[in-house]
């Protein structure tokens, strides 16, 4: 019976899909607006749609947005032998290549182990009490967070299994309710706040970043790799230094000495022994890209190239295979569906929907002052991802809209487009179901529904003061307004 509604929800959802389409798509068109620009609007908003709904994997849903954007011809009515080639423009865009490269380099962190030799280390150093064992935790989570740009790998694949298994050490086993508390509830909230605040902080942390930093490009402010990280380093050091002290006192674990720690993470280190050849070679590699990110713009080097270079040294060395390139389902997944989403989301600029968007709100809010308007912009942005199941969604959706509304008060583009790129990570803290991360380490087991959502709430309201408010100023000192 349980299989029978599933597929009950899942024939709803998807002709739920179609009808959404369907309507937006034979609406009388609005005043100003090109008909083919409120067709594509249809058709994105039917892909959004059943992204949400999860009708098919997102690859899928894409893949039938490319195919419907070709068939009727509404990137260019004009000249409709040239609709497939518009629709699939959007795999020629760097940006796209340069997260999927990422996806490729993140494997060799994984496959060398040298993602969890770092992780070790830090419990090592800093394990001594639970509170110091959660800030090694995140202090991995934040050197891993530039190449591997998958949030939920990050957090399900390296941080959670050595977090599961120190908890375990100590008797917190969410198998026996009554030990979560001990250690294993608090390690789990430290874990996926501070995935949060790292995914935040670099646009290659997390897979819809560069799709924001597209979208602000296509509006005119082109975001790099450095200004990101530059804009998001004060608030996210300081997030990161606030958030586990602050969860600590209001979700205290039990055990507050973890004396063994140490000792734990030393005998896998011992397990692992030294490091490999291809564990030095991974870092060589890493170290370098860091450092091409931040300054190739200034000797000329594309952030994609550095990206293919990676790549490049780790496939000539050996460290990564080509059968480790074509197995790595999320970086292809990846590929198709941000293609389609950056190529429906260009062509709404191009055609004008968007900045007919913008100009519409701008009469409907005029006389509101770009410093009353850009909180309102932005909190309403963050509480609606309680509607959401996916930042790429809700970046997708509302990302370029908000953006285009704020620029029309008069709110600095810059300021507004990295911003909006910040809480597209942040407000995942909100939900159990808002990120990839979250259902991982949720359903661990470790904390009750209630809980997360309260504490979710109350850290959410955190989030927009560091980052608002502190992070307000340190933008200020670097011009951003």
């Amino acid at each position: 019976m349980k299989k029978e509604q599933k597929e009950g929800f899942k024939t709803f959802s998807f002709c739920f899909t179609l009808l959404v389409g369907f309507i937006i798509w034979f609406l009388p068109v609005p005043h100003g607006v090109k008909i083919e620009a409120w067709h594509l609007l249809a058709i994105f908003i039917a892909t959004i749609t059943g992204i949400i709904l999860k009708i098919l994997p997102m690859g899928a849903v894409a893949t039938i947005g490319i195919a419907v954007t070709a068939l009727t011809g509404v990137l260019d009515p004009e000249n409709p032998g040239n609709a497939i080639a518009y629709s699939l423009s959007g795999f020629a865009n760097t940006t796209i290549w340069l997260i999927v490269l990422a996806f490729f380099i993140a494997r060799g962190f994984i496959k060398t182990g040298l993602g969890s030799r770092i992780a070790f280390l830090f419990v090592k150093r800093l394990g001594k009490r639970t509170l110091g064992l959660s800030y090694g935790l995140l202090g991995a989570d934040l050197i891993l967070a530039p190449a591997i740009p998958s949030n939920t790998a990050r957090a399900g694949g390296i941080i959670y299994p050595i977090m599961r298994s120190l908890a375990l050490g100590f008797g917190s086993d969410p198998d026996k309710p009554e030990t979560c508390r001990k250690m294993g509830s608090f390690l789990t909230m430290t874990a996926y706040h501070g995935n949060i605040i790292t995914s935040a902080m670099f646009m290659t942390a997390m897979a819809a970043n560069p799709l924001a930093a597209k979208l602000a490009t296509d509006a005119g402010f082109e975001i790099t790799w450095g200004s990101w990280a530059l804009a998001a380093s004060v608030p996210g050091i300081i997030s990161l230094a606030v958030v586990p002290y602050l969860l600590y006192k209001m979700y205290p674990p039990e055990i507050k000495a973890t004396p063994n720690a140490p000792g734990i993470a030393q005998e896998r280190l011992d397990e692992m022994g030294p490091m490999s050849i291809s564990e030095w070679i991974m870092l060589f590699t890493f170290i370098t890209l860091i450092i091409l990110w931040i300054f190739g713009n200034s000797i000329g080097v594309h952030g994609t190239t550095a990206g293919i270079i990676g790549l490049s040294v780790l496939l000539v060395s050996g460290v990564l295979t080509w059968n480790d390139v074509i197995s790595e389902k999320g970086a292809w997944d990846t590929l198709v569906w941000f293609a389609a989403l950056v190529m429906m989301a260009t062509y709404l600029n191009k055609l004008g929907m968007i900045g007919w968007f913008g100009t519409t709100m701008e009469e409907s809010i005029s006389g509101v002052s770009w410093t009353t308007a850009f909180p309102i912009i932005i909190c309403i942005y963050f509480y609606s991802h309680y509607l959401f199941a996916s930042s790429t969604a809700h970046v997708s959706a509302m990302y370029a809209a908000f953006l285009a509304v704020g620029v029309a008060v008069g709110i600095p583009g810059m300021l507004l487009a990295l911003t909006l790129g910040f809480v597209s990570n942040l407000y995942a803290v909100v939900t159990h179901y808002g990120m990839g991360p979250a259902p991982v380490l949720f359903g661990s087991g470790y904390v009750d529904l209630k809980t997360w959502w309260i504490l979710g709430f109350i850290m959410s309201i955190v989030f927009l003061i560091i980052w608002m408010g502190i992070g307000g100023l340190w933008w200020k000192v670097i011009g951003l307004y």
